[in-house]
């Protein structure tokens, strides 16, 4: 019982600090970067993700894989525009301007504490 508490307490850890380092990555993407209408292209052969282009504000375009995936909610249509931000000094680096992906990352911090919560209340209980 205690292995299952101690197992638990790091799952939750590694949860919450994954959840953090996606917040703190997106943030400071958000805040330190600038933002440009992508074009969404499509996906080259053999890949699931569509490209994106856009060009930077010194002019140079930049055409990579997406980093989010088609779905029924973000269709990414061929031809259609998305909002990005990029980082001036590696423009590869992109992040999809959406609340989506905070969501996520607070998703993954809010289960991560009640892992470690559970397997606190485990270790507790089985002392």
């Amino acid at each position: 019982m205690l292995v299952l508490a101690v197992l638990t307490v790091l799952g939750g850890l590694v949860a919450v600090l994954a959840g953090g380092y996606g917040l703190h990555r997106t943030r400071r993407m958000e805040e330190s970067v600038q933002s440009v209408e992508a074009l969404v292209k499509p996906p080259q052969p053999g890949a699931d993700r569509p490209q994106v282009q856009f060009e930077t504000a010194d002019g140079k375009v930049v055409d990579i894989a997406s980093p989010v995936r088609r779905t029924r909610r973000r269709p990414l249509r061929d031809g259609s525009e998305l909002r990005i931000a990029y980082d001036a000094d590696d423009p590869r680096e992109i992040v999809l301007l959406s609340r989506d992906r905070i969501r996520v990352d607070q998703a993954f911090m809010t289960a991560g504490a009640a892992l470690v919560v559970l397997g606190v209340a485990l270790v507790v209980r089985a002392w």
